[in-house]
């Protein structure tokens, strides 16, 4: 049997082969590390603190191979990384650059600037997979946008309402989504702040302007440049948190809706390619839904760690920081692979409006009684037709007999159309133009 490498995924089918997998593994994290050493050492050099050609050598170097295994295992010594890669990385630099790696930063800087780079370099295929997926259910919205289905509430059969006001909510909360990664992406920051906060290395190596060399570094990355250093102002991660957890749910969202009308007994829409079983060869199992809905009941909980790492002592935390590591990379996963799931199941999904037109049917017409006894109550009395209707939906479970029957033999109606009334088709409220409406959002 061949030994699987650590973080191969295997109980991890929901994220596995994603973008997020590659952009979040242990070479992708070390990688994003590197860059930030060989980034640091270029902004010193731009603002005279490193001399002429330190930044191409520590950049030159960070380009070279390193023992991410050696690394994990000598972290434990100082419970980081950093500490390990940054003698490593000196090691490589050679003698004439290697002071100038690392130069007046601390580990927190190196670590916390990786991290925004690993989620700046995770959210963005995550909003290419947002984008393909709102643009299938738009897709799905317009073609279905009179499409008449049973709306449900506790479960049961309410009033009429459309798949494509579904399918145009979902897209709602998709654009939602996006929005907020959006804004949290555009706003990620580079960590320079030195041992405590107060940059007082780098004015002690030459780097006498720290807000310019902040910025510069900021550049050199393509991150946002902090006003402070944010060792124990965690807004950064508590934003990653927020807009990931939210992801999550709003895929969650649809995928729990599509798991409760793919059933059997409903069976209103279809993934495109369902999944097989190893005991029931009948069986499509709607896994792409599953797999997101896995993912929408575990962000929550890590988003509350992360929330909880808020709560930092000092100028820089024993625990909290490290606390952070995880969660947050399990989150990136989660919605990586969400969201590349999520695309893939718009794009697939297949809708059946006869089916959805048959289960209307399935109350006898009941499902249109909030109609009926609006229109009966100026014809009757209110007391009257809310009695009427009271006893003829009794009637029409317990004969299992359709409602307009019932109302015209106990009723005398000639003026009244009730086919029409009774249409279920013909009780859909705003929906035509509320899907217009949420399809005029781009």
């Amino acid at each position: 049997m061949t030994a699987a490498q650590p973080g191969s995924g295997l109980l991890a089918p929901g994220w596995t082969e994603s973008p997020a997998a590659r952009s979040t593994g242990d070479d992708a994290y070390l990688r994003a590390l590197l860059d930030a050493e060989a980034a640091l050492t270029r902004a010193l050099e731009a603002l005279g603190a490193a001399p002429e050609g330190a930044g191409a050598a520590v950049t030159a170097a960070a380009r070279g191979d390193f023992d991410v295994r050696s690394l994990a295992e000598r972290a434990r010594g100082g419970g980081n990384p950093v500490i390990p890669l940054v003698a490593d990385l000196t090691e490589a630099t050679g003698a004439e650059y290697g002071p100038y790696v690392h130069r007046g930063a601390t580990s927190q800087d190196i670590m916390d600037t990786a991290t925004m780079l690993v989620a700046a370099r995770t959210l963005e295929p995550v909003l290419a997979d947002l984008d393909r997926t709102q643009g299938a259910l738009a897709r799905l919205a317009a073609a279905h946008r009179d499409t008449a289905m049973p709306g449900r509430t506790l479960t049961q059969h309410a009033v009429p309402t459309t798949f494509g006001l579904k399918a145009a909510g979902w897209r709602s909360l998709v654009l939602d989504a996006r929005d907020r990664i959006t804004a949290v992406r555009d706003s990620l920051p580079a960590q320079l702040g030195g041992a405590a906060g107060t940059a007082a290395a780098f004015t002690a190596y030459g780097a006498r302007d720290t807000p310019a060399l902040t910025a510069a570094y900021a550049r050199e990355l393509g991150l946002v440049a902090p006003v402070l250093p944010w060792h124990t102002l965690r807004t950064p991660v508590a934003d990653l948190a927020a807009c990931l957890a939210f992801t999550a749910g709003a895929l969650g969202k649809i995928a729990t809706d599509v798991l409760v009308l793919a059933r059997t007994e409903i069976a209103e829409v279809g993934e495109g390619g369902g999944g097989g079983s190893s005991a029931m060869p009948h069986k499509a199992n709607p896994v792409r839904s599953t797999l997101i809905a896995a993912a929408a009941r575990r962000a929550p909980q890590l988003a509350a760690t992360l929330y909880g790492s808020l709560v930092a002592e000092d100028e820089r935390p024993a625990g909290a920081w490290h606390a952070e590591w995880e969660p947050l990379r399990d989150l990136l996963r989660l919605v990586g692979g969400a969201a590349r799931d999520a695309a893939e199941l718009a794009a697939g999904l297949r809708v059946d409006p006869e089916r959805m037109r048959s289960d209307l049917a399935l109350t006898h017409g009941l499902i249109v009684s909030e109609r009926l006894s609006a229109e009966l109550s100026g014809l009757l009395g209110r007391g009257r037709a809310r009695a009427l209707l009271t006893e003829l939906a009794r009637r029409s479970y317990a004969e299992n007999r359709p409602l307009v029957e019932l109302l015209a033999q106990e009723t005398d109606l000639e003026d009244v159309d009730l086919d029409e009334l009774t249409d279920p088709a013909r009780y859909t409220g705003s929906a035509g133009a509320l899907t217009d409406r949420a399809l005029e959002r781009r």
